[in-house]
């Protein structure tokens, strides 16, 4: 008979909330969090009503600003920058490290607000936290070294990121752009994570970090945080639909930029024998859903092992733990080691259900399915954000699973017989940040390699975006501006000598590092 689960004790979002406002009083309102602008938070923007992946049940939305108070931010930012940069290197160092034992001590509450907010396990949530902390804290340690001879830029960097990693990817590179002289802007993203930033920010906010966190539709505030004549640097996390207008605006502009955007990154297995190792990582390749930009969705397998294949795949896939991230069965359980729990709301989670139902119509071959009565839900809670994991083979071009990343639980496998095709079928998105070949000859790896169009590229191990010193980027249409990571995040975003080309992919050229 299966056990009954309950909301693990002292994790509701009531709790959260709670905590939030004691810790942040001034960052917090009884119903709803405030814009941080001007040094100051304010009460100002429409609060919009939104939901937890979780369960559906209501948590804090977004006060999103409108374009005229957008310039007045932006403006003030600048301000700051003017001020801020000038401020000898050693203090703020000192102001950075402060905030970092800052975002440490309340490491907990952070992780649980991204789990109510966008859907985190909670081993996922932690780890979020302590990447930011932890590499932040290299560059701390390191940026004497680094910005020698560099300056500030002569405006504030407006960060515009997705929702999936606001620690790790958008309040890190916050605070290195603020480590180096720069004031920052960020944009809460639209779709979750606003109560969590607003808790980090105000936490910098505190230690006097000229940061500007504001909300608002992107169309709306997209004259304000891209195309403003104050802002120094544009960094953007998100689809190529998206960045494809900011890569104009900023063209457009001559203004410095980073712009990291989807691609499909995958996975090629060539004359292969090491079925154990693969049937190891599978599992981990699902973390968070697939929800990251350095997922691998797309196996592209030679014909002649796709039996082989199987055998190690599918064993895997059926180990995988889905589940509502807080639901244990005694209240003072452990959180549950889940691979993933909601994608980041049900509106995602239908249109992943639809295309995987349109790619089966017009051709697709299911391969596995994972199966709802194996999840872990809470008795009676919406579960309209939940997708189970999804394996097709040979999704038809016409499906968008052919050729773009579906940013959730869905693999989908593509048959080759010639090393042309398994080159081709690897290259389907004109470029990606990432990619795999698992061969078990090595000569074959170094001959394939370089024709991969990834970043990245693994030999039979997974690649990810890295931490510290581990320099990021992509191909194609996958990256657009400077390269980030280690020392070249700083040259991102600092001024270096006159004439200086940074590693990148810009309009009129690409520099590899």
């Amino acid at each position: 008979m299966a056990t009954t689960l309950t909301l693990k004790s002292g994790t509701s979002w009531a709790d959260a909330w709670r905590r939030c406002l004691a810790v942040a009083p001034e960052a917090f309102r009884d119903d709803r969090v405030l814009n941080l602008w001007n040094g100051s938070w304010q009460a100002d923007g429409r609060a919009l009503p939104a939901t937890s992946p979780v369960d559906g049940s209501p948590v804090a939305g977004p006060p999103r600003l409108d374009r005229a108070a957008a310039h007045r931010a932006v403006r003030a930012s600048l301000d700051q920058h003017r001020a801020w940069r000038h401020l000898p290197p050693a203090e703020r160092r000192a102001r950075v490290a402060t905030t970092l034992d800052a975002l440490a001590a309340h490491r907990e509450l952070l992780a649980l607000l991204l789990v109510w907010e966008i859907g985190k396990p909670w081993r996922l949530a932690q780890a979020d936290v302590d990447r930011a902390v932890d590499g932040v804290r290299w560059y701390v340690d390191g940026i004497e070294e680094m910005t020698a001879g560099r300056a500030p830029l002569d405006g504030p960097v407006s960060n515009i990121a997705s929702w999936n990693y606001p620690m790790s990817v958008l309040v890190h590179a916050l605070l290195v752009q603020a480590l180096v002289g720069n004031a920052v802007i960020a944009k809460t993203p639209t779709d979750g994570g606003v109560a969590c930033l607003t808790l980090a920010c105000a936490l910098a906010a505190r230690e006097g970090i000229p940061v500007t966190l504001v909300s608002g539709s992107g169309g709306e505030l997209s004259e304000a945080l891209v195309r403003a004549p104050e802002i120094g640097c544009v960094s953007f996390v998100g689809g190529r639909d998206t960045g494809a207008a900011v890569a104009t605006a900023v063209a457009d502009l001559g203004k410095r930029h980073i712009l990291e955007q989807e691609g499909l990154n995958t996975w090629g297995i060539w004359n292969y024998s090491d079925w154990d190792a693969l049937t190891a990582v599978v599992p981990k390749l699902f973390d968070y859903g697939k929800q990251r930009c350095t997922a691998y969705p797309r196996f592209v397998v030679q014909r002649e092992l796709f039996d082989a294949f199987l055998a190690a795949y599918l064993p895997a896939v059926r180990t995988l733990r889905v589940g509502h991230p807080l639901a244990v069965e005694k209240r003072d359980d452990p959180c549950p080691r889940l691979d993933f729990g909601p994608v980041i709301n049900a509106a995602k989670a239908k249109e992943l259900h639809d295309q995987v139902a349109e790619a089966v119509d017009r051709g697709a071959v299911p391969l596995y399915r994972g199966s709802p009565a194996d999840a872990r839900f809470l008795p009676g809670q919406d579960t309209s954000a939940y997708v189970q994991p999804v394996t097709l083979l040979d999704p038809p071009r016409s499906s968008p699973l052919h050729h773009a990343e579906p940013f959730g639980p869905v693999d989908t496998v593509v048959l080759v017989d010639t090393e042309a095709e398994l080159l081709a079928a690897m290259n389907a998105s004109n470029g990606a940040l990432v990619a795999t070949l698992s061969t078990d000859d090595r000569a074959t790896y170094d001959r394939l390699a370089p024709h991969i169009r990834a970043f990245k590229v693994g030999h039979g191990t997974p690649r990810s975006r890295g931490d510290r010193d581990e320099l990021f980027g992509g191909f194609g249409a996958s990256w657009r501006g400077a390269f980030v990571g280690g020392e070249l995040l700083v040259r991102a975003v600092t001024q270096g000598p006159a004439g200086e080309r940074l590693p990148g992919n810009f309009p009129e050229y690409q520099l590899m590092p």
